[in-house]
């Protein structure tokens, strides 16, 4: 049976997976809902007329916006899909994305129910990254003194066998 932990970060990388490629395609195509594309060009536009140095160095709103959409969509599918390492790659990347889109917000003075959904997936990020990049917990090992003085690890904690008495 899967420990507690790996549930965990099975159902959160699903979860945040899932949930990054929804935004990252709205960010790239007004198929899913017209009105939430058209809100993400005006704000991405806002984020260009704030950040005048984006435009000194060539990047529009419109390449901002479908270059953080596709990173969006490309580590949603990895943290759905992709076992492993790769995972925790994804996760690293999709939480840095986050605070640069926080960043933003807090540029155009965006008022907090504009980016409080951006706030709790920024924590589901860490807490997933910080549950993932702990060890496995193992129960200690058991060792014996044998006769010689030495130790020895103990195969298995079972009883006496049956017809044989244990001596202490």
């Amino acid at each position: 049976m899967a420990s507690p932990r790996t549930i965990t970060i099975v159902a959160l990388s699903v979860a945040l997976g899932l949930f990054f490629v929804f935004m990252g395609t709205i960010k790239l195509t007004p198929r899913l809902s017209k009105d939430a594309y058209n809100e993400m060009k005006r704000a991405y536009k806002s984020y260009v007329r704030a950040l005048p140095m984006l435009k000194k160095m060539g990047i529009s709103s419109i390449l901002l916006r479908k270059s953080i959409g596709a990173l969006e969509v490309a580590c949603g599918i990895v943290m759905t899909l992709v076992p492993g390492r790769p995972k925790d790659v994804a996760n690293f990347l999709l939480l840095l994305l986050v605070l640069a889109v926080l960043f933003f917000h807090q540029l155009v003075g965006d008022p907090l129910k504009r980016y409080a959904h951006a706030l709790v997936f920024g924590i589901l990020l860490t807490c997933r990254l910080l549950i993932a990049r702990q060890p496995e917990e193992q129960p200690p090992e058991k060792r014996i003194l044998s006769v010689n003085g030495d130790e020895q690890p103990v195969a298995h904690e079972a009883g006496p066998e049956k017809g044989k008495v244990k001596v202490s």
